[in-house]
Parts: C-alpha cells; structure tokens; sequence
C-alpha cells in the first residue's frame, strides 16, 4: 500500500512538474518567496481593524501568529525526523522533472503549504462571518503550494500532508482562541 501510494506521488509529481515551461517560470519563482504575499498579509490586518475592536483584532492576529509559530517548527522537526529526499535531490527522479530551485533539507511534509494553509484557515475562521471576501484567501495557499511542485522541490504528498496538518492547527487554535477568550469580554463591531 505505502509503495503504490510513493509510485502515484512519483507519477503526479513527473506530470504535474512537467506541465510547466520556461514561460511561467518566473512566475512561479516569485509566486514561491514569502515577501510577495506581503500585501496580502497587510490586508488581512487591516481587515482584522475594520472588522473587530481593537483588542479583538491583536488577540485574533496574535493567535495567527503563534499557530504560524507552531506549524514552522512542526514542520522542521517533522522533515529532520523524516528524513525523505526531496525530489530535486533525489537522484532517482531528479533527472525527470524540471528543477528551478535546489534546496538542501528535506521534504515531508511541506512548510510553506502548512504554514499558508494554517494562516488562511485561522484568518478565515476569524474573518468568514463579517467579511464576504474571506473565501478569496485561499487563493494563496492554493498558488503558493502549487508553486512548490512547480519548481521541483515538493512531492504532492508531502502539500497535501502538509495542507492537511496545517488545516488541523488552524481548527485547533480557534478552538482554543473560542475557549480561552470569551467573546463577551471583548467589545465587537457589527
């Protein structure tokens, strides 16, 4: 069973890379660095303030902040015990797929689709009841996660683990913002 599942994460990885072309390249490169999503961040913030009372807003923001902590060292400590190649090193796939980038720790499962999807998911949850656009923000994780395949440097397992896990974060720190703070004790605006 896990070796059928490693050949389709093969299989998908060869297509899905080999989808690409010099074209996009660029493209994909930049949709890839954290710094260019930094509007995006900032808008959210400014969504937080216009949607919450100030204390709320740095308590909700904060909370993003920390699960975004959290699933960072999650992640690494996960790759560190781990161990799997990722594809661009790995020297039995890399000779197949198009490698735009060459990073040298490993693979499973994939911070930058755990990290973007738990800031979105958290956001969202936060955001969802009193702002219509909240679902736009998952465009991000989507591109951003993408873009790791695209450069060669992810397995579409090691996304989609890490999709899952970082959605799993998110739940649970809304879980615990609901818990620990309670909602009366905090001003709201309508």
């Amino acid at each position: 069973m896990l070796e059928r599942l490693l050949q389709w994460d093969r299989a998908t990885l060869i297509y899905l890379n080999g989808l690409g072309n010099e074209h996009y390249d660029s493209f994909w490169s930049v949709v890839t660095k954290f710094p260019t999503w930094i509007p995006l961040f900032l808008l959210m913030i400014v969504v937080f303030f216009l949607k919450y009372s100030k204390r709320e807003a740095l308590l909700q923001i904060l909370f993003v902040l920390m699960a975004a902590a959290c699933i960072g060292i999650l992640s690494h400590l996960t790759k560190e015990w781990v161990g799997r190649l990722r594809p661009c090193n790995n020297s039995e796939i890399n000779a197949v797929i198009r490698v735009l980038r060459k990073p040298s720790d490993f693979s499973f499962f994939s911070g930058h689709a755990s990290t973007s999807f738990t800031v979105i998911v958290l956001a969202y949850l936060f955001l969802r009841k009193r702002w219509k656009w909240a679902w736009l923000l998952f465009i991000w994780p989507v591109l951003f996660s993408y873009s790791r395949i695209y450069l060669g440097v992810h397995f579409p397992m090691d996304i989609i683990v890490g999709a899952i896990i970082g959605a799993v974060m998110a739940l649970s720190f809304y879980w615990m913002y609901r818990k620990t703070i309670r909602p009366d004790s905090l001003s709201t605006r309508p």
